[in-house]
């Protein structure tokens, strides 16, 4: 039995006794995604306080104006995703919003958290021997960046910061107050590299996968490349090997051991060492006893992968690590050596699961080195997820959609998706005794709202995306005065330890 894993952490570069392990500065600098959103409340202080901790480089946040004026750190409109208020963040006061409690959400011990201001922020402290942590601040919304410009100026002078927005006018607004200001954009594109080189913008941020665009390729000379939200192995390793100037992160132990990666081994140019398997889940497929388990359940065979990625021999560990959920494993954990640039393949089976998408099973490799010419003896951990994925194809003749039964006696629920051309039709078929029903879908790294139905653009390569894009869709609402989501998968919504979307596939 693999259970659920609450000691080591996967993914960190670890060291001791004269052994490599010591940070490895940027470039690219590292940064906390909304601080550390997979172990304390997204967008408070812990969060931030703990990505120090951990050794990132700084963090994330989002701010917002409430209806007194205060810039408060929150990604939503409304506060009821991430505390146990409700409503809008520009209807609360700040002593309205300084009653509600911003962790319990997360977990019992970040019972009492705060919703944190911006003054409060910028006082958390770095690391020994760090220096400030840099700040990368996303304005949601127009209006604050006079107040931020002030408040920087008066209280913390010496702090290394990027404001940022999706907004245009917000970035230049922060320009005209000398503030380092970066364009965020989900991909790279001609038009935006026009604009960020003429406004003389700091810095252009794109998605996890942003600059693998005709207009990422271009001339960029002129300004420093970031990247949010880069979790995915491969991502980080690309980031890494640029290197990006920086970019923010919720898989903080994953990008610090990547970028020490990067550096322990410069020439090499292969995939990233560790290949784990995606898992396809079909609840639809489950019989009784396993749905009720959880219908994000399943038995697979698959094989795994890991290669040498260094100029000497290695001995490698290999193992299934948990956050959550229970699995059992066959095939694994696994020892032995390799040679510069070897390969073993790694047949394991894995079954089980939870009942909620997120915090998907991860395949851990510890690599360990002697001394040699030139190097001490070391070790670096690495891992990679395996992620749970449900997959749906986009057809033209109308497909009923079933939604997840997450908690004990969701009643039934269905969607329907029908492609036309360019456009995917999405509607609500069956809300499952949600009030005032609305749909939710993510498609291609973009998440919407509608009423009963959206209508969602196909990426221009859809039909030539064998593996399909990231996909998924539900429907918000109350039930019995609670506000609730059913989803199709993963991805869905925004925040941390919710899973990975599914797949949408072409015919």
């Amino acid at each position: 039995m693999v259970e659920r894993d609450s000691g080591s952490q996967s993914g960190s570069s670890a060291g001791g006794d004269g052994e490599f392990g010591e940070h490895v500065p940027g470039p690219p600098w590292i940064l906390g995604h909304r601080g550390t959103p997979n172990e304390a409340p997204e967008n408070t202080l812990s969060g931030m306080r703990r990505a120090v901790a951990i050794g990132l480089d700084g963090f994330e946040y989002d701010l917002r104006a409430c209806a007194t004026g205060e810039e408060v750190l929150i990604h939503d409109v409304r506060v009821d995703r991430t505390t146990d208020g409700t409503g809008s963040l520009g209807a609360l006061s700040l002593p309205e919003l300084s009653e509600l409690d911003a962790g319990a959400w997360f977990g019992k011990r970040f019972r009492g958290e705060r919703l944190p201001v911006f003054h409060e922020v910028i006082e958390v402290p770095g690391g020994p021997e760090r220096g400030w942590p840099m700040h990368m601040i996303e304005l949601k919304e127009r209006g604050l960046v006079a107040g931020i410009a002030a408040r920087l100026a008066e209280s913390a002078p010496q702090l290394s910061v990027r404001v940022a927005s999706f907004l245009r006018d917000v970035v230049l607004d922060a320009r005209d107050h000398d503030l380092p200001t970066m364009l965020l954009a989900v991909s790279a594109t001609e038009e935006d590299r026009r604009f960020v080189r003429d406004e003389r913008i700091t810095a252009y941020g794109t998605g996890p996968s942003g600059w693998r665009t005709p207009g990422g390729g271009a001339d960029w000379s002129f300004c420093e490349r970031w990247a949010w939200a880069v979790d995915e192995p491969a991502d980080l390793l690309e980031a890494c090997r640029a290197p990006l100037f920086g970019f923010n992160t919720n898989e903080p132990y994953r990008a610090l051991a990547t970028r020490a990666l990067a550096h322990l081994a410069p020439d090499d140019d292969g995939e990233f060492p560790v290949r784990a398997p995606m898992l396809i889940v079909e609840p639809e497929a489950l019989s009784e006893a396993d749905r009720r388990r959880g219908e994000w359940y399943g038995a697979w065979r698959k094989t795994a992968a890991v290669r040498n990625p260094f100029p000497f021999p290695v001995d490698v560990a290999c193992s299934i690590f948990v956050r959550n959920g229970a699995f059992e494993v066959e095939g694994l954990p696994h020892a032995c050596r390799l040679e510069p640039g070897a390969v073993v393949e790694l047949p394991f089976q894995l079954t089980g699961g939870s009942r909620s998408p997120g915090d998907d099973p991860l395949l851990a490799v510890q690599f360990r080195w002697q001394a040699g010419p030139g190097r001490r003896r070391g070790r670096l951990l690495l891992d990679a997820p395996m992620h749970r994925v449900r997959c749906v194809s986009a057809d033209p003749i109308a497909r009923r959609v079933t939604l997840l039964a997450e908690r004990q006696g969701d009643a039934p629920a269905s969607m329907t998706i029908r492609r036309h051309g360019r456009h995917l039709v999405v509607g609500i078929e069956n809300p499952g005794g949600i009030e005032h029903p609305h749909t939710i879908a993510h498609l291609a790294g973009e998440t919407v709202r509608g009423g009963r139905g959206l209508r969602l653009t196909l990426p221009d390569d859809f039909d030539t995306c064998s593996e399909g894009v990231p996909f998924s869709l539900g429907i918000e609402g109350k039930l019995q005065g609670e506000r609730v989501v059913r989803r199709f998968a993963g991805g869905i919504p925004e925040g941390a330890k919710q899973g990975v979307p599914g797949r949408l596939l072409p015919l």
